[in-house]
């Protein structure tokens, strides 16, 4: 044999290892610093901590709506409320009359 066939043999036979090594890289890589990653990891958590910050904004919302929903139900009209809905959609407030909203919470 000659130095050239052993070189050749050689380097064919060091093919399918060279390109399992890079596939396996590639892999490793991938999985450090791809979209769904290690490094990626950080800026999920930064985005479910303002996701929730906005959840707890618009659960806050959601129950002021269905108190007033609740406050303004046929069956059980909170008095006050529909004399201030009514006057405001209608626009019959005198332009003496101030409206103070109070929070559903407070007591007079």
């Amino acid at each position: 044999m000659t130095q050239r066939h052993k070189i050749r043999k050689s380097v064919n036979r060091a093919v399918g290892p060279t390109v399992a090594v890079i596939a396996v890289l590639a892999m490793i890589g991938y999985i450090i610093f791809g979209p769904t990653g290690l490094y990626a990891w950080g800026d999920y958590r930064q985005s479910v901590e303002k996701k929730r910050v906005v959840l707890t904004e618009l659960t806050k919302k959601q129950k002021d709506l269905q108190n007033r929903v609740n406050l303004l139900d046929g069956r059980r009209v909170d008095p006050d409320l529909a004399d201030e809905y009514v006057r405001e959609k209608l626009g019959v407030m005198h332009p003496d009359e101030i409206a103070i909203p109070m929070d559903g919470n407070e007591k007079p």
